[in-house]
């Protein structure tokens, strides 16, 4: 039986899986791991697209 999740847990799933590996020193870079996360949590384009926004250090 499949899980009924609300709109928008899988992009808090990925974001909380990113923050993990990168926490936990990966050297992947983040857009490789944007890639992975969209993989692993069927993400959207559009989903990929804010991650890559949120997710990308302030440029100064």
């Amino acid at each position: 039986m499949a899980t009924i999740q609300p709109k928008g847990e899988d992009l808090r799933k990925a974001v909380q899986w990113i923050s993990e590996e990168q926490r936990d020193g990966t050297d992947k870079p983040l857009g490789r791991l944007i890639e992975e996360a969209c993989a692993k949590f069927s993400l959207s384009p559009k989903d990929a697209e804010f991650l890559s926004r949120q997710m990308a250090p302030e440029r100064r």
